[in-house]
This record gives C-alpha cells, sequence and structure tokens, in this order.
C-alpha cells in the first residue's frame, strides 16, 4: 500500500534521523527468574529511548518507576517496548511491581 500520504515530510525526516542511530536508541531490558537485566541502563542525555522489554519468565511482571513516571505490565513470555526520555542527567530508579525485591535497576543519564 502506498503509505507515504499518511506521513507527512517532517515526521519522515524524523523517522529516518531516528533510524540512522540505529542500536543506540533501543536497550533491551530482559527480565527472567524475577530478575531485570540489566539492573543499569545507562542513556545519553536528551535522547528518546526505546526500551524493549523481554519477560522470559512464566509469570506477568510491571515495570515500574516512579522516577521515569511510567508503568507497563510485561505478560509472561512475551516483550513489550516502553518509550523513555529525553531525560536530563541523573538517576532513575525502577523496580518490577510484582517481584520489588528482586527486580529492580536503575537507568544512569549521562
Amino acid at each position: 500500500g502506498d503509505w507515504s500520504s499518511d506521513v507527512c515530510s517532517s515526521d519522515l525526516s524524523l523517522l529516518l534521523a531516528g533510524l540512522a542511530y540505529g542500536g543506540d536508541d533501543e536497550v533491551t531490558l530482559i527480565i527472567e527468574n524475577h530478575q531485570m537485566n540489566p539492573s543499569l541502563i545507562e542513556i545519553p542525555a536528551d535522547k528518546k529511548i526505546k526500551l524493549i522489554m523481554i519477560n522470559k519468565d512464566s509469570t506477568p511482571e510491571e515495570f515500574e518507576s516512579y522516577d521515569l513516571a511510567r508503568e507497563k505490565i510485561i505478560p509472561a513470555n512475551s516483550s513489550t517496548d516502553l518509550y523513555i526520555g529525553p531525560l536530563k542527567p541523573g538517576r532513575y530508579e525502577f523496580h518490577g511491581e510484582l517481584n520489588p525485591k528482586t527486580a529492580k535497576g536503575e537507568v544512569v543519564v549521562k
């Protein structure tokens, strides 16, 4: 189909600019054995990041962060995406709402 008519040129240039960076804009977070891996995520300041969360456990988890003002359920054995940023430099804690003692980590923005 012809999708170009649905996208204005400024959106397209933003999309292409984003694609040019490739893997820099994506961070994968694995949830396994009720733990977040990596538990320390470093991202650049003032940049939007796509957080790809993959839950390998047989139970759902909820990504929860008061610092980032984000919460998202990741069903068992599935993945979901969450966008964070652009953020100012600092530390932003997050945890798994359903397993807060073991599933925790932080985003460090530099």
